[in-house]
């Protein structure tokens, strides 16, 4: 029997090409999305607990019945972890923390009767704090709770892996780009295929509680987890200082200024 699953973003980057993968291994998959890009996804905004209610029992009444439910919709905006929360810091917390929660609730019955399982898309930034990031790095070690949470309750009945992609281009990082902030030359690059490719495991092969989508992402992570957090943030400090110095936070009023904090070079004055 084919697996049938529910992945949310399932319009563009990673959840687009989770779903593409997915289907080709044989999975039946139906997305939730901002908008409905094809036949196979149905509009939904995961902040209304209303529409995820009605867009989770339409994908299920699809399916009919639900295996793997991919928490994948994600959102990214730069912010000071200085300032008070704007409304595109609640809309990262709102998207990606309590989404899955709202999702997981509503698809819960479903995946118990099924023996199912649940997957929730992380991040590598659950374990390494950025600048800036604040509310998508509060909201992705948010939801590695979550999924510990969800797994201490419902573990008689469900599995639950959490997924930690890299930096992998998508859409997602617009908006940090146009902010100063883009990770573009910070960190490596992740191909959106091979983490689809780890997505597809995470969702039909064995389970398993944690899973990056490299090899070196798994070692990088591990150490991280491991290390003393003040040797991680002072290495953190270091290399900012050290991209700052050559110009890579000039783009922006906000990011010049933290340059400058970083003493690498006078404030703006305009």
């Amino acid at each position: 029997m084919s697996a049938r699953v529910l992945i949310t973003g399932a319009a563009s980057g990673i959840g687009e090409a989770t779903a593409r993968e997915l289907r080709s291994r044989g999975a039946r998959v139906v997305g939730l999305d901002l908008r409905a890009a094809s036949d196979d996804v149905i509009e939904c905004d995961v902040r209304d607990q209303e529409a995820v209610d009605r867009g989770v029992a339409a994908a299920i009444e699809r399916l009919g019945g639900l295996d793997v439910l991919v928490n994948n919709a994600g959102i990214g905006f730069a912010q000071s972890a200085g300032a008070p929360p704007d409304e595109a810091a609640l809309a990262v917390i709102d998207v990606n923390m309590l989404g899955p929660w709202r999702v997981t609730g509503a698809a819960l019955p479903a995946l118990r009767e099924s023996r199912g399982r649940v997957v929730n898309v992380a991040s590598g930034l659950a374990h390494l704090t950025l600048p800036f990031a604040t509310a998508y790095c509060m909201s992705k070690r948010g939801l590695v709770a979550y999924s510990d949470a969800l797994r201490l309750e419902h573990g008689d009945a469900i599995t639950v892996t959490t997924v930690y992609p890299g930096y992998v281009r998508t859409p997602i990082h617009a908006t940090s780009e146009e902010d100063g902030f883009a990770l573009e030359g910070l960190v490596p690059v992740e191909d959106v295929g091979e983490v689809a490719r780890t997505m597809a495991r995470a969702a039909l092969g064995p389970p398993v509680r944690d899973l990056a989508t490299t090899r070196r992402g798994g070692l990088g992570y591990a150490l991280l987890r491991r290390a003393p957090r003040r040797l991680v943030d002072r290495g953190t400090t270091a290399v900012l200082r050290r991209y700052a110095r050559g110009g890579r936070f000039d783009d922006s009023r906000m990011a010049a200024e933290f340059a400058s904090r970083l003493g690498a070079r006078p404030p703006r004055t305009s």
